[in-house]
């Protein structure tokens, strides 16, 4: 958004870094950086992204600290395999005139903002993650280079930070043929970030972080652009759907899982978040051609009935644990046995539309969640990271969902059936009398993650209905979706009546404790029509 409009004030501010007059520029301060921004043009700063930002050098931290660290010394370990210790650690002389080993973490993480502007993000960087040798603050606009150019001399971060005007693709490719490779990538196009995929796949170093951003939802979360979406990511996503976030979260991995996989390398999400107008996920890449192996279980497709909304997943591979004639256990990787449901739908009869493929697995590493929210609630402090509770909230439902892929909202279940909403400690109690577990979402409030199936769902909103004399059989239209519903008696012999109750237990307990904390999902307004802006013209 601020490349396009740099364009305006080429000639203007095309004069060297260190020449910088300050009465042409607005000073915006974000975390520990100070941006330059033409005073009389229109240039803007969207706060909206300041959460963006403070969760992506959080992110950074986390993984220098949990997988960096180790990879860099393992790496420095195989350089001086013949050495002693001592001998391969320097020695750092106390006051004492006494020697100790210095253990210290030299700087090492090489970062790739491949689309950087005004060079914010770059900055804020060199100045907030520590470790860090080498930031390369990329752009195709010459305007925008020397935007980046006058703001690393502003803020003194020449010796990390570089500017460089180029062709992302071809930035990265040519990196790849002369083997230089980054730590962290950063994606954060306008739009999507499809067309850097596979170069930033080539050019990540091994258990390398990529960051990537995309912000097309209406491609990726919408009904109006199927052609589109399936063009772009090769998936469609759960158009109309409550879960359709998730569904754009789980199209993104699986367009990154599919893209590693040619170079034999597999993909592990550290933390996907679906965030106001975008979609952010943090995934680690490494060579691993045996977890290759596992991308066919691991992507799905979807079976979304367009009448109540219930899902089915289908595994597009199959994998069974098998032992040889030695005794030697191995995995055997078959063709999955489908589909799961008829073309109607056997709740409601409506129509089956198909989604996906798109990635099954885990969307979160709770460890790595786990040192985000202890950096953040240790390290930060809210005079520099001005987002810091809402990362804390975010977070804290994530590391609470569960696995199970895709989420349901009771408002809408209840729309179909035609009766008050119950609340959601009531919906959680009964699933989990039937022994099913249950989580809230950070994608949507008011909504569930559940392992029961949609047999299950049904038949605890149904019996509710019916025990609280909430539904008038006589009075709802036959042809409706919740007359087929509760009328369906098909529901009814799938789960043992005996074992439903709506008291509370430990299932409704933890989702309560949870709701009852003061966590923030959003971010509060800073200034008036505080938001997603349009591209400057």
């Amino acid at each position: 958004m601020i490349r396009a409009a740099l364009s305006k004030v080429r000639n203007r501010f095309l004069r060297s870094p260190t020449e910088i007059n300050l009465e042409e520029f607005n000073v915006i301060t974000e975390g520990k950086a100070h941006i330059l921004f033409p005073e009389k043009e229109d240039v803007f700063y969207n706060p909206i992204q300041q959460f963006n930002r403070d969760l992506s050098v959080t992110c950074i931290q986390a993984w220098d600290e949990l997988y960096g660290r180790k990879r860099q010394q393992k790496s420095n370990g195989k350089k001086r395999s013949l050495a002693s210790d001592e001998e391969s650690v320097k020695k750092r002389k106390l006051q004492d005139g006494s020697a100790k080993l210095d253990t210290t973490v030299r700087p090492y993480i090489r970062i790739l903002e491949a689309l950087s502007a005004t060079g914010l993000r770059a900055i804020r960087y060199a100045h907030e993650i520590p470790h860090t040798k080498e930031i390369i603050a990329n752009d195709l606009l010459p305007e925008a280079v020397e935007a980046i150019k006058r703001n690393i001399a502003y803020n003194k971060v020449d010796d990390i930070v570089k500017a460089n005007q180029d062709d992302a693709n071809v930035l990265m490719y040519r990196n790849k043929a002369a083997n230089k490779k980054y730590h962290v990538i950063d994606l954060d196009p306008y739009g999507t970030a499809t067309p850097f995929i596979d170069a930033a796949i080539q050019n990540i170093e091994e258990d390398g972080l990529m960051l990537v951003t995309c912000t097309d939802l209406s491609v990726l979360a919408g009904n109006g652009y199927p052609e589109k979406c399936f063009a772009l990511y090769g998936g469609v996503n759960m158009a109309g759907h409550d879960a359709t976030h998730e569904s754009a979260l789980r199209l993104v991995l699986n367009l990154l899982g599919q893209s590693a996989a040619k170079y034999k390398k597999s993909i592990e999400p550290l933390l996907s978040l679906s965030i106001d107008f975008y979609v952010r996920v943090f995934v680690k890449v490494r060579t691993n051609p045996t977890e290759v192996k596992n991308l066919q279980h691991n992507t799905m497709i979807t079976y979304m009935c367009s009448g109540c909304g219930s899902y089915h997943n289908q595994d597009l591979g199959r994998q069974s644990e098998r032992q040889s004639k030695k005794g030697n256990p191995y995995v055997k990787y078959s063709l999955a046995q489908g589909p799961p449901v008829d073309r109607r739908c056997g709740f409601c009869g409506g129509a089956h539309h198909i989604t996906g493929p798109m990635y099954a697995g885990p969307l979160h590493n709770r460890e790595f969640i786990d040192k985000v929210l202890e950096i953040n609630k240790n390290v930060h402090t809210d005079e520099v990271y001005g987002t810091r509770k809402r990362i804390e909230g975010m977070l804290t439902l994530a590391k609470n969902e569960l696995d199970a892929p895709f989420y349901f909202t009771p408002n809408r279940v209840s729309s179909i059936l035609k009766f008050q909403v119950p609340s959601l400690k009531t919906v959680v109690a009964g699933l989990g009398s039937l022994g099913f577990e249950c989580s809230l979402t950070h994608a949507q409030p008011s909504s569930l993650k559940t392992d029961a199936p949609w047999s299950a769902i049904w038949y605890v909103m149904k019996r509710y209905c019916m025990d609280n004399n909430l539904c008038n059989l006589e009075k709802m239209n036959p042809n409706t979706f919740g007359y087929k519903i509760l009328t369906n008696h098909k529901i009814d012999e799938i789960i043992d009546k005996d074992k439903l109750s709506f008291k509370p237990n430990e299932q409704s307990g933890r989702v309560e404790k949870l709701r009852k904390l003061k966590i923030v999902r959003y971010q509060e307004n800073p200034t008036r029509n505080w938001g997603p802006k349009a591209r400057p013209q």
